[in-house]
């Protein structure tokens, strides 16, 4: 209590050191310190016992990532741009989170318990979102390095990066995997992470095509059997998610199990390209309106229609959804039993409890995942690769091929009489 009311004086005494003229924010001597240390103080105040264990989970994530990029040969892992901030300094990142808030404050937008309330609100809700974000991932790349140290080896992305974040990725219309991996005798699985994700449009037809994929849940994690290499299928002209084959869902939390969510899905209104550009110009004006001296008035958005369900549930809306072939919850914390019951009732699996850093309980996750790797009769080449493999040379997909098509040229009698040797079949 007594924090907080050091953290409210500071918090007055930066009021009206910021005026705004002609057009421009003017900062007396001394307040941008000033603001810094307010906005230090908040994240001491409102997460600073958090702060720590953030630390540890990040650097638990970050270690995990590089023994991945070493057992796979990959070239780098590239996270989200606001997770890549997070990692580097997670208490630092929390502080830039109330740099509009703490110059609000400073012009008198803002009173003190205004600022106050946004503040705690922001902090707890990114904190909250990173660390959920660091479980997940923490339990891909943890998967990931379990089935590689089995002998697994990537075939997708063939430049060799592993590209967690998806960022510009579907502008093309397409939502390419994650990751593709390769087990030599059984053949590949393909991993998508937070996805489906909306992909590119450009005026409102194409919006209306591809407004399914804005509403559809996202599972953390979807695999797929074989070398899918985009998980979007056109039906009559129509984008659609194909099947998952395998869905995995994380939970960070102690308490997840009596959390609520609120789902707008298929209530969500599709909106028009028109729409869509009102609502980000919405944004803007009313962002920088004030200070640019904008007076647009724009009209409120109606709050669309949402339903209210409890986090378990939501597990089984995505089977019921997508009906996958299996389903696995992996949770931090030991399912109570009656949770328990419920979702494997219904056929949920279960793996817990599976503690962030934790590897031999990311073990039996692999055994499971270890059932999706298909091999794929449209792509010879995957024999090859296996060979290769087992004499411990493991090169990029497309240089095998260029090498087998060189092969083939220099041997190419042997080719035709092979093709109609397989015609005859």
């Amino acid at each position: 209590m007594e924090r907080l009311e050091e953290l409210r004086s500071l918090a007055e005494s930066t009021r009206g050191r910021v005026k705004t003229r002609k057009g421009r924010l003017v900062f007396e001597g001394g307040v941008e310190e000033l603001l810094e240390e307010l906005r230090d103080r908040s994240v001491d105040v409102f997460v600073g016992g958090l702060v720590r264990e953030a630390v540890k989970w990040s650097r638990t994530l970050l270690e995990e990532a590089e023994r991945l990029g070493k057992v796979l040969g990959a070239r780098g892992i590239i996270f989200p741009k606001e997770l890549r901030s997070f990692l580097s300094d997670p208490r630092h990142h929390l502080s830039k989170k109330l740099f509009q808030y703490s110059v609000d404050l400073a012009r008198g937008k803002l009173s003190v318990e205004e600022y106050l309330a946004k503040a705690r609100s922001a902090l707890q809700t990114s904190l909250r979102t990173n660390m959920r974000s660091i479980y997940q991932y923490w339990v891909f790349t943890g998967l990931a390095v379990v089935l590689a140290e089995e002998g697994a080896y990537m075939v997708y992305p063939e430049h060799g990066f592993i590209h967690i974040e998806r960022s510009g990725r579907q502008r093309g219309g397409s939502i390419p995997a994650n990751l593709v991996l390769r087990l030599p005798g059984k053949g590949d699985a393909s991993f998508y992470l937070e996805a489906p994700r909306p992909v590119g449009w450009g005026d409102s037809r194409d919006l209306r095509r591809v407004w399914k994929l804005y509403v559809s849940l996202r599972p953390d994690m979807i695999v797929y059997r074989g070398l899918v290499v985009d998980m979007v299928e056109y039906k009559g002209g129509e984008p659609d998610i194909r099947r998952p084959n395998l869905i995995i869902e994380c939970k960070e939390l102690n308490d997840w199990y009596e959390r609520t969510r609120y789902l707008k899905g298929s209530l969500a209104r599709p909106l028009t390209a028109e729409e869509w550009y009102s609502r980000w110009w919405t944004g803007l004006v009313e962002g920088l309106g004030d200070i640019l001296g904008v007076k647009e008035t724009v009209e409120a958005l109606k709050e669309e229609k949402a339903v209210k369900v409890k986090e378990h549930q939501l597990v089984l809306l995505y089977k019921e959804v997508y009906k996958p072939d299996k389903l696995v919850l992996v949770s931090r914390v030991r399912v109570p039993g009656w949770v328990r019951r419920d979702l494997e009732d219904r056929g949920v699996e279960i793996v817990d409890p599976v503690e962030i850093g934790d590897r031999r309980a990311i073990g039996s996750l692999a055994g499971i995942v270890a059932e999706f790797f298909e091999g794929d009769s449209r792509w010879e080449l995957g024999v090859i690769e296996d060979l290769l493999s087992s004499r411990g040379i493991r090169v990029e997909r497309a240089r095998v091929a260029r090498a087998v098509a060189r092969l083939a040229a220099r041997h190419l009698d042997e080719l035709i009489a092979l093709i109609e040797d397989d015609a005859g079949m």
